[in-house]
């Protein structure tokens, strides 16, 4: 699928912050869209089955976190994108664990945004089932042996450090909230802080500089990404 043939709906009630979106990924090539409230986002998504919806949570009447409530009940499997103040942690989280797919904060520059988008879509469009081995930058991690190696050096993981990675890669290029990796790992709301120490042990493994960390990035009061290094 290219450019083209995706349509994002912008779903913002600051007019500057729909010119700016409509300019910037027009001239990407995708077809955008226009909401400035949620009765009117509701009405497209339905007339014009977007493939992406960037969505602002401080709508006038019925709210983001509201609206995206609305749609995942509703079973609308379309990829959600936030847009949101720098400020607003909770916020974040909550609109996360409702079913968004990733957020970015505002101000942002379009070629983060534009790699936000296509992180999304590719997770969207990609065949259903998980690559068996995953690579990127010096690291490679099978996930069918359950190998992790940087460069050629196998690394030993313990089996949550493993389970924390294996996670990451099967959403790698999206941010994951701290309750969703407990979840995931724990089965359980696990205090944060064992969580935290499991990364902290995982980066000291697979990173060349662990306070500078390369592949697995904390997205502050939120949780963890794996980047995808180019």
């Amino acid at each position: 699928m290219t450019n083209l043939d995706v349509r994002i709906l912008v779903v913002d009630d600051e007019p500057p912050i729909r010119k700016l979106l409509r300019v910037g990924l027009g001239s990407q090539g995708y077809a955008i869209s226009e909401a400035p409230n949620a009765k009117t986002a509701i009405e497209l998504v339905e007339t014009e089955k977007p493939d992406l919806i960037l969505l602002d949570l401080g709508l006038p009447g019925m709210g983001g976190h509201e609206l995206l409530r609305k749609w995942r009940d509703d079973g609308l499997d379309v990829p959600v994108v936030i847009l949101s103040s720098r400020t607003d942690e909770a916020g974040i989280v909550s609109a996360l664990d409702l079913g968004a797919d990733d957020y970015i904060t505002k101000p942002f520059g379009m070629n983060e945004l534009v790699a936000r988008i296509r992180v999304a879509l590719r997770h969207k469009f990609q065949q259903q089932g998980e690559k068996p081995v995953f690579h990127t930058g010096d690291l490679t991690v099978d996930l069918v042996k359950r190998i992790v190696m940087i460069e050629d050096r196998e690394i030993k993981l313990s089996p949550k450090e493993y389970d924390i990675l294996r996670i990451l890669v099967q959403h790698a290029g999206k941010v994951l909230t701290h309750q969703f990796l407990l979840k995931q790992v724990w089965g359980d709301s696990t205090d944060v802080q064992y969580l935290r120490v499991y990364v902290r042990q995982l980066r000291q493994k697979i990173e060349k500089t662990p306070d500078q960390p390369r592949y697995i990035t904390t997205e502050t009061g939120v949780g963890y990404r794996l980047r995808e290094v180019d």
